[in-house]
């Protein structure tokens, strides 16, 4: 299960697992591929909690393996809210993904035959990095910079693995960190279409690896049998024997992340998808 699969490093994914034999439901807005005997596709507006509370309830989730976080957006230069009120790269990138995961969670992979692996949920964003996000202004309403805004999708992601143990018990969850790979997902900072944008995307382009590319690097750890019985590992691009040989913890968490932290971010959170579905 693909959330965010209809479109860059989602869909390259999607199409990579696919051309190695599973069985892939992507969720997203706009279909670009056609749906055949193992590619099926479920329209969701993840800019709405009320979407994303509804696919975590509804999608029928107990017979899946893996199920993979990658939609995303970008914080713009000038605030944007969606219709529920919430930052928008915030509601997109971050709090869709607790919205989904609170009715998604424990029912992953839940009626598959006895012995199946544990199940999986990869958190794709910028794990270790480092930053504190403000949970006292989750929402970016007081004071509006777009780095700062994107800093909070960036920390609540992390905050979604290194708590998953006493929050959705049930699934491994890990993080990825695929690093800068030309997608369009910084349209909104840097204009888009603009000359700026084009410049920027195209030195990524030459410099960094094509979403095909990391999806035929990452795809192979999304299955890897060396990960059943490990759980809250985030891992940046390399490929799965590289990352294996590594040791348990291939990017280290942030340091300021105790438990008070995360608690209290995730009340805020918790508060905000609240306030967002009333």
């Amino acid at each position: 299960m693909v959330i965010g699969g209809t479109g860059g490093l989602g869909r390259a994914i999607a199409q990579e697992a696919l051309a190695r034999g599973a069985e892939v439901t992507v969720v997203g807005r706009t279909f670009r591929d056609s749906t055949t005997a193992r590619l099926t596709f479920v329209a969701a507006d993840l800019s709405s909690m009320s979407e994303a509370v509804r696919l975590g309830l509804e999608f029928p989730a107990e017979l899946f393996d893996v199920a993979l976080f990658t939609a995303g957006t970008f914080a713009a230069r000038t605030r944007e809210e969606t219709r529920d009120h919430v930052e928008r790269d915030l509601a997109i990138s971050y709090l869709s993904r607790l919205a989904v995961l609170q009715g998604l969670s424990p029912r992953l992979g839940s009626a598959r035959a006895d012995g199946a692996p544990r199940p999986r949920v990869f958190v794709m964003g910028s794990p270790g990095y480092g930053v504190l996000g403000d949970p006292d202004d989750l929402n970016s309403e007081r004071n509006y910079r777009a780095m700062v805004a994107h800093a909070n999708t960036v920390v609540g992601n992390e905050i979604l693995v290194l708590a998953a143990k006493d929050r959705f018990p049930g699934p491994a969850f890990f993080g990825l960190g695929p690093g800068l790979i030309k997608t369009g997902i910084r349209g909104h900072l840097l204009g888009e279409g603009s000359v700026k944008h084009k410049l920027v995307e195209t030195a990524i382009g030459i410099l960094a690896q094509s979403p095909e590319k990391y999806a035929k690097r990452i795809v192979p750890l999304l299955f890897a049998p060396e990960l059943e019985g490990r759980t809250g590992l985030m891992f940046g691009s390399k490929t799965r024997r590289e990352i294996l040989r590594g040791g348990d913890q291939p990017i280290l968490p942030t340091q300021d992340f105790d438990s008070a932290y995360i608690d209290r971010y995730l009340s805020a959170s918790d508060a905000l998808l609240r306030r967002a579905l009333s």
